[in-house]
């Protein structure tokens, strides 16, 4: 049954009163430019959340992917609860710190040794920092459409235009493109961008600037960009060529860590990079982050040579929040990737299906766990491919689904949890058959 959602009033009155205190009425700036007024939430509780308005919405946002055991999973909040009392900082260690990277090393195939911090874009920064030092070399690698975080030296080309240098040469970086006012182009002298997805234009460039790189940064399933899947071959190409020129593979897996699999898209593709950056889902909701790779390189931490810091690193409640979601996907793992892949391909073909009766040329592609929907294109190869998707009408599908007690990530990718059920499944393929008729 259709959970038909009523006005936004409650909404738009904080809104405008938190537009008096707050740039934008937000705290982050990926919650403007949605389906609607920014939405005011009360409570969120497994697959849903509650608004202020008393409107209930099965939730595939998944505060953007990190409830993978859904909203207050059980495991983390009583964990959480049952620290508060013994306090939150201690400026030193503590035995959860041990345990939870006992856990990372044995989940993620890669990991030899880890630092943990508290968001995905400080971890990548660490990561630049450890492969600069590790070899000496001054260059970063990263590619059209994927996104490393907001600071200066990652936010480079994150949704560049697809106007093309026509001098430029196969295996030359494109021209970067700033999304932001006021970014450091100094701090971009060292990052060059690349095409994904294509072996011949990363092969020309080591050949030119190999001794000058220091490592690739990727997310090995494009998930910022339409969930696009490596080709096959692209992976094991690409280790190939790092190896090769000794540069260091870095696998952005701040989405895909323990989503797509327990060991990540390493454990699921066969590829291992050298760094992995890892948030989101291992917090369950908790702000927690890591970098995990091979022990020569993080040893450059560990003696003090690298830098990094950070006063609420490994704080007590995050800690063990993530330490409660990783014993949980050890112990119930194939039971949760299972469910995940069978509830989430469902809801894929699902919406494929109705889609195609009403007409409407939705293209839906991913994994179970994650997936994208988008108009007006029919193979995702690449960032420049989903370029060419018709933006109106995937806003238009977003709002008409918002209206009908869906909401989904305003980019199209839809976030599954352990927590949505078979019911939730074909009540949102019922709102979405309502959808695309009203489309």
């Amino acid at each position: 049954m259709i959970d038909a959602v009523g006005n936004h009033e409650g909404s738009e009155t904080l809104h405008a009163e938190a537009a008096e205190l707050l740039p934008g009425g937000v705290s982050s700036n990926f919650r403007l430019g949605g389906p609607s007024v920014p939405l005011f939430f009360e409570r969120a509780e497994g697959s849903h959340l509650y608004d202020v308005d008393g409107n209930r919405y099965v939730d595939y946002v998944l505060g953007m992917g990190p409830a993978l055991l859904g909203h207050a999973p059980a495991d983390a909040t009583a964990a959480v609860a049952e620290t508060l009392a013994r306090g939150q900082l201690f400026a030193g260690q503590h035995r959860a710190e041990i345990e939870l990277a006992r856990l990372v090393v044995e989940l993620v195939p890669s990991a030899e040794l880890v630092r943990f911090g508290l968001a995905g874009s400080e971890m990548v920064q660490l990561a630049f920092r450890l492969a600069r030092a590790a070899t000496g070399r001054p260059t970063i690698v990263k590619f059209e459409g994927h996104y490393h975080g907001w600071y200066d030296t990652a936010l480079v080309s994150t949704a560049p235009t697809l106007d093309e240098d026509e001098s430029r040469a196969l295996g030359e970086p494109s021209a970067p493109h700033l999304p932001s006012m006021g970014q450091s182009v100094a701090a971009l002298a060292d990052v060059d961008v690349l095409p994904w997805n294509d072996l011949d234009e990363l092969g020309a460039y080591l050949d030119r600037h190999g001794e000058s790189t220091a490592a690739l940064i990727m997310e090995p399933i494009l998930c910022n960009t339409c969930v696009i899947l490596p080709r096959p071959g692209y992976l094991e190409g690409v280790r190939e060529l790092c190896d090769r020129h000794g540069v260091l593979l870095v696998f952005d897996e701040v989405i895909s860590g323990f989503r797509v699999a327990g060991g990540g898209a390493q454990e699921l593709l066969g590829v291992l990079p050298d760094l992995t950056v890892l948030a989101k889902s291992m917090g369950g909701g908790f702000p927690v982050a890591a970098l995990a790779g091979r022990r020569e390189v993080m040893e450059l931490a560990g003696d003090g040579r690298v830098l990094h810091g950070g006063t609420y690193n490994t704080n007590v409640v995050s800690t063990v929040a993530a330490l409660a979601v990783l014993r949980k996907l050890r112990a119930d793992g194939p039971t949760i990737y299972g469910d995940l892949a069978r509830r989430g391909t469902r809801l894929m073909e699902g919406l494929s299906e109705v889609a195609a009766e009403r007409g409407v040329p939705l293209h839906v592609q991913g994994l179970g766990a994650v997936f994208n929907t988008c108009f007006g294109v029919d193979d995702v190869q690449s960032y420049r491919d989903y370029r060419h998707a018709d933006a109106d009408r995937q806003r238009a599908l977003l709002r008409a689904l918002i209206d009908r007690g869906v909401r989904v990530t305003t980019r199209g990718t839809w976030f599954l949890s352990a927590a949505h059920t078979d019911a939730d499944i074909e009540q949102t393929l019922e709102a979405a058959a309502d959808a695309f008729g009203a489309l």
